[in-house]
């Protein structure tokens, strides 16, 4: 069977194309080494801890038994996944998972933007980095110490903020107690831990943004604030827009150590998140089911992917920055 001019010409160009992408490659291996020998560390890294374990992905769709393997093990299909959808805890997980992780990213998101802008026309160098530090320090507590931090802060007898109300004359309330205050506690809790390392980025894309447009807009008798809207906040967007993507990857991800460490069992119908509930199934039950546990969380990784790619593929079609 012959092969018409055009395929043939489609099949040369496919092999002049590879080869030549094989010799630069070997080229710039051979000027450039250093720079692969470097490359190899987190290529290394990513194969072990990210690709690796996705062999244990399987059990998933199997009853896991230990003593027989993951091969050995009986295959069972969706039987798990349909277990969680049918369960009676798929629609208060679900419902405490997504309210928390949406609360969480759009009171959270323009914050550090806010600050970041502030900062950026702060003269006062002293005044400056005092801020800097005040709001960057939160971040590098641990969440255990900053969970006890909160518990002391919110304690229904000795708190400050509980003293703080009885001295102006207000009930005490106990905030870890009552299902409606988990999400106003984690999320503020939160924003105040977070907002100062997260602005980091935003004052390196102000950083970036053209000072001949700022001149322009005060010789057009701009002030700050029209400034801010009119020059820094489009200098800043594209980096707005990475983050809020990458951001909407992890929204099923609200934060295992913290939430756990907030929930007590009146407070249980509010906090109880796919995380926790993925541990008390896997690992803290006196029945573990390994394969049950397997499944919520890959179900969780999987919507994870399918938003990622959904706002990433809104982004670009509204012509603004995306990730691919």
């Amino acid at each position: 069977m012959e092969v018409s001019a055009s395929k043939r010409g489609i099949l040369s160009a496919s092999v002049v194309k590879k080869e030549s992408y094989l010799s630069r490659l070997k080229k710039n291996a051979s000027s450039h080494w250093q720079l692969y020998v470097l490359m190899l560390l987190p290529i290394i890294y990513l194969l072990i801890f990210k690709y690796v374990p996705m062999y244990g992905a399987l059990i998933a769709f199997k009853n896991y038994i230990p003593t027989k393997g993951v091969w050995g093990s009986e295959w069972v299909g969706l039987k798990h996944f349909d277990r969680f959808f049918h369960s009676y805890e798929f629609v208060r997980i679900m419902k405490n998972t997504i309210l928390l992780s949406i609360y969480s990213l759009f009171a959270g998101f323009p914050f550090p933007i806010i600050l970041a802008l502030s900062l950026n026309y702060v003269n006062a160098r002293f005044f400056k980095k005092t801020v800097q530090m005040i709001t960057y320090a939160p971040h590098f507590i641990s969440v255990v110490v900053m969970v006890g931090i909160i518990l002391q802060m919110m304690d229904p007898r000795v708190g400050l903020i509980q003293t703080i109300m009885k001295y102006f004359g207000l009930p005490a309330i106990n905030f870890m107690g009552i299902p409606e205050w988990f999400s106003h506690v984690f999320v503020w809790s939160g924003i105040w831990q977070n907002v100062g390392f997260s602005c980091i980025i935003y004052l390196a894309a102000l950083a970036a943004v053209d000072p001949s447009l700022h001149e322009a807009a005060v010789v057009d008798g701009a002030n700050k604030v029209q400034r801010m809207w009119h020059v820094d906040l489009p200098g800043i967007m594209p980096v707005a827009v990475i983050l809020l993507i990458m951001n909407t990857g992890h929204v099923l991800d609200i934060g295992f150590e913290k939430v756990l460490l907030m929930q007590n069992p009146l407070n249980m119908s509010s906090s109880e998140v796919i995380d926790t509930f993925v541990y008390k199934v896997g690992l803290a039950s006196t029945a573990i089911n390994y394969s049950y546990s397997s499944a919520i969380g890959l179900f969780k990784s999987v919507i994870n992917l399918v938003l990622l790619v959904l706002v990433n593929r809104i982004a670009r079609k509204l012509g603004q920055t995306s990730l691919w």
